[in-house]
C-alpha cells in the first residue's frame, strides 16, 4: 500500500531548512583575541618591571647613599600615583610631538606595556625592598660568621625573603592586569573589523560591554578575569607553602 507524499511534503521541506542557532554575545575568537592582548600586555610588563624593581630593591637593601630615604619616598609615593596621569605622560611620550614620536608607538600594545610598567614598578620594588630589610640580622650575622662575602650574605637574605619577593610581583601583576584608565589612554580599545582584539584588554571591554548593555559578555569577561588572579593567587601561595616546608 503506497503512503501519498502530498500531505506530507510541506514537513519534509521545513526539516531541510537549517534551524537557526542562537547568537553568541560576542564574535567568534573575541574573548580569546582579549585574554592574549591583557596576558601578553601585563606579563610583559610586570617582566621588565621585575628585571628593574628586584636589582632596585637589592641595592637599596644593602647599601646607605645620600638620598636614600628621598628614593624610598618617590617609590611609596607611586605606589598610589593616579593611573589616569600615568596614561596621559606615556601618551605625550609615544605621541607624534613627543619624544618617542618617530617610532609610531601610540595606539600599540607597546605603549600599553610602557603604561603598565610604570604602574607595576613601584609596589614591586617597595614590596621587594621591605621583604629584605626584613629579614632578622641574625641571618646576616650567620652567614659573616661562616666566611660568606656580600655576594654570599646577600644571596641568603634574597633566599629568605623570597616569599615576599613572589608577593611583590603578585601586587605588581594584579595592578597592570587591572588597571583601566592608563590602558585605555594609551591603547585606546581598538577592535578589528573581524572582532578580534587589537589593544583591547580585559578590564576595558567589561567597562566597554557595560556601558553598552551587553551584560551578558561583560560577566563572561568578569569572570576570566576573576579565574586569572585567583589562578595567579593560586600559584604564590603554592610557592610559599613549598618554601615554608623547606626550611
Amino acid at each position: 500500500m503506497s503512503v501519498p507524499l502530498e500531505p506530507v511534503a510541506p514537513l519534509l521541506g521545513a526539516l531541510q531548512v537549517p534551524l537557526p542557532l542562537p547568537d553568541l554575545p560576542f564574535r567568534e575568537g573575541y574573548v580569546s583575541s582579549i585574554i592574549y592582548v591583557s596576558l601578553y600586555v601585563s606579563v610583559v610588563a610586570v617582566t621588565l618591571s621585575t628585571l628593574f624593581s628586584i636589582p632596585v630593591a637589592i641595592v637599596m637593601g644593602f647599601t646607605d647613599f645620600p638620598g636614600k630615604q628621598f628614593v624610598k619616598s618617590v617609590i611609596n609615593t607611586g605606589m598610589g600615583f593616579p593611573s589616569v596621569v600615568v596614561g596621559l605622560l606615556v601618551l605625550f611620550a609615544v605621541s607624534n610631538q613627543g619624544p618617542l614620536g618617530a617610532l609610531d608607538l601610540i595606539f600599540t600594545k607597546q605603549a600599553m606595556i610602557m603604561s603598565q610598567f610604570v604602574l607595576a614598578t613601584p609596589p614591586i620594588t617597595a614590596i621587594s625592598l621591605a621583604a629584605i630589610t626584613g629579614v632578622s640580622d641574625n641571618v646576616r650575622d650567620a652567614a659573616h660568621v661562616l666566611g660568606g662575602t656580600r655576594v654570599d650574605v646577600a644571596l641568603v637574605v634574597i633566599k629568605e625573603a623570597r616569599y615576599g619577593i613572589a608577593t611583590a610581583i603578585l601586587a605588581g601583576f594584579g595592578r597592570a592586569i587591572s588597571e583601566v584608565g592608563s590602558v585605555l589612554i594609551v591603547g585606546g580599545n581598538i577592535t578589528g573589523s573581524d572582532g578580534i582584539s587589537k589593544t583591547r584588554t580585559l578590564t576595558t571591554a567589561i567597562q566597554l560591554e557595560a556601558r553598552q548593555g551587553q551584560y551578558e559578555t561583560a560577566m563572561v569577561l568578569g569572570a576570566v578575569l576573576v579565574a586569572l588572579v585567583l589562578t595567579i593567587n593560586a600559584i604564590v601561595v603554592r610557592l610559599g607553602d613549598t618554601g615554608g616546608m623547606t626550611r
